[in-house]
Order: C-alpha cells, then sequence, then structure tokens
C-alpha cells in the first residue's frame, strides 16, 4: 500500500506539473485519502500504515544522515596526509528473506560511500560487504552497526509486523 500511495504521490505531480516538495507532499497525503476510502480494510489497517509511513520518513531522514557522515568521513580521508583506512571485507548474517528485502538492502550499504555490497551467499543468509573502516579488533561492532542501524530499520518498514 505504501508503494501505491508514493506512485498515486508521483502522478500527481506529474499531472499537475509543479515539481516541489510541498506539490509531492501534497499528493501523498490525497493519495494516502484515496486508498484510505477505496480499501476494504479502512480503518483497521490505518495505524499499520500510518506506522509504516513515520518509519519510512526515520529511515529516510537516518540513511541521508548516514550519506552526510560517509561523505565527511571519506573527504577527510582525500584531503589529509594520514590515512585511517583499514579495509575489510565482513559476512554479514541477514534476517532479509525475500529477493526484494535483500537487494534493497545491498543496494542501501553501496550507497553509502566507504562500503560496497560484494556477494550474497548462494544460502541467502549473508552479506558480504566491503568497507574501508573495519577494526580489525571489533569486526562484531561492525556487523551489528550493519545489522541494528541498516537492516533492522529496513525490515520494520518493509514488513508488516508491528
Amino acid at each position: 500500500m505504501f508503494a501505491l500511495n508514493i506512485l498515486l504521490a508521483i502522478a500527481w505531480t506529474a499531472l499537475t506539473n509543479d515539481l516541489s516538495w510541498f506539490n509531492l507532499l501534497s499528493g501523498f497525503a490525497l493519495g494516502y485519502v484515496i486508498i484510505y476510502f477505496a480499501s476494504e480494510g479502512g480503518l483497521t489497517e490505518r495505524p499499520t500504515y500510518i506506522t509504516r509511513v513515520i518509519k519510512a520518513v526515520g529511515f529516510s531522514i537516518f540513511f541521508i544522515k548516514e550519506l552526510i557522515i560517509s561523505n565527511f568521513k571519506l573527504m577527510i580521508e582525500v584531503l589529509t596526509p594520514t590515512h585511517y583506512m583499514q579495509p575489510g571485507v565482513v559476512a554479514i548474517p541477514l534476517e532479509a528473506k525475500t529477493d526484494f528485502e535483500i537487494t534493497l538492502l545491498a543496494n542501501l550499504i553501496t550507497l553509502t560511500p566507504g562500503t560496497l555490497s560484494l556477494e550474497v551467499s548462494p544460502d541467502r543468509k549473508y552479506l558480504y560487504i566491503h568497507a574501508m573502516y573495519v577494526d580489525p579488533k571489533n569486526i562484531d561492532g561492525f556487523r551489528q552497526k550493519i545489522k541494528d542501524d541498516f537492516e533492522r530499520r529496513l525490515l520494520e518498514v518493509m514488513r508488516d509486523e508491528p
């Protein structure tokens, strides 16, 4: 339902020929009203949907913050003569199960400067990531950061569970 709401917001923006944040948000609100009255779930699905939208906005803010921090780290790495890189490849155990969840997680990790998703294990239980800053003494901390910051938040948005 969230994807449909996004699609309706984009359609609204295209139809009104006004590409602005206010118009996009207006289209999103209008799409929500349309979906609300057109859905069979009606009031029973409303709290779940609102919660999902709030989590999606929170995840977007988190991801933008991570992009800024990662870009800043790389800028310092490039501009200073001392290099603090400790590159490494780390296997991250996955809770994501569907192809879409795994692909979205891998792409979001790759979009963050300094990390690159390399491969998913054949059994789809591990995602291999190359990172520029991996403390060899704290690899479990790096794994936990990826799982808590990226995977957990993404799955909260993607899944219907509370």
